[in-house]
């Protein structure tokens, strides 16, 4: 999403917010949100952990959290929001253009912060496993430092940024490591083997565009083809493809859907 609009709205300037779902808003952005954006030019775009960020000419910045079915999509001029009860803002460029968040659930949240705003919100979120200073050695010393559920440590934003459920489920099941161990049982080979398949995976999420389980859409409604390329996300009941081995799953861990192989993970 971050790379689509980077390449397409970069340089548009807003003309105006029209906010139709204000419960997308979070509280300290809706009084003065469409004042302070209309007249704004997009400098960058760009992603923080799970949120997309639109750096503006004003030094403000537009964090938007899609969370499971939220899309920021780019339409070629005017749109007509007759019909589509799920559009929650639009913003109409001066090109013509119109940038939208549409939510189906409206579990998303979009944010205007100022520059001491960001500062602090960005403070209060792990490394990045995307950049080169997210090591083997920065990761273990991470997960071996605390005693909860591996796949727990790997959805901790506050530990690691954007490593969501699904790919901690592959992730985990690359690396042959049980979600529910505990990240101090880990040695420092199998720490390093699950920093390495779990930057695979967050590459391999990216060059597909992203996973369409149900509502997620791009920049350009069109679906992520990672769901393709899982191997336990999706598959609970279906045999291993490693080793045939019937995979479970569970809910027990977040309130999310884990699913494991019980011969090849340990």
């Amino acid at each position: 999403m971050a790379r689509d609009l980077e390449a397409a709205v970069r340089g548009a300037t807003v003309s105006a917010a029209h906010v139709h779902r204000p419960n997308v808003l979070r509280d300290r952005t809706s009084k003065n949100f469409a004042a302070r954006i209309a007249g704004a030019t997009f400098d960058r775009f760009w992603r923080r952990a799970k949120y997309v960020v639109g750096e503006l000419s004003t030094g403000d910045r537009l964090v938007v959290s899609p969370r499971f079915t939220g899309a920021l999509l780019i339409e070629a001029g005017p749109f007509k929001r007759s019909g589509d009860d799920y559009t929650c803002i639009q913003f109409p460029l001066t090109d013509g253009r119109t940038l939208r968040f549409r939510d189906v659930r409206r579990l998303g949240t979009v944010e205007l912060m100022d520059a001491k705003r960001f500062a602090a919100f960005t403070a209060a979120i792990g490394p990045e496993p995307l950049e080169p200073a997210f090591t083997a050695e920065l990761f273990t010393e991470i997960v071996r430092s605390s005693s909860r559920a591996i796949k727990t440590i790997l959805m901790d934003q506050k530990r690691m940024a954007g490593i969501g459920n699904i790919y901690a489920n592959e992730a985990l099941w690359r690396a042959f490591i049980r979600p529910t161990r505990r990240g101090s049982s880990l040695t420092h080979a199998q720490a390093a083997l699950l920093h390495r398949e779990s930057v695979a995976v967050l590459h391999a999420a990216v060059e597909q565009r992203g996973t369409s389980f149900r509502d997620y859409q791009d920049p350009y409604g069109g679906r992520g083809g990672f769901l393709g390329l899982a191997k336990v996300y999706g598959r609970d009941g279906e045999p291993c493809v490693r080793c045939e081995t019937i995979l479970k799953s569970s809910h027990a861990l977040e309130n999310r859907i884990t699913v494991w192989c019980t011969t090849c993970q340990k």
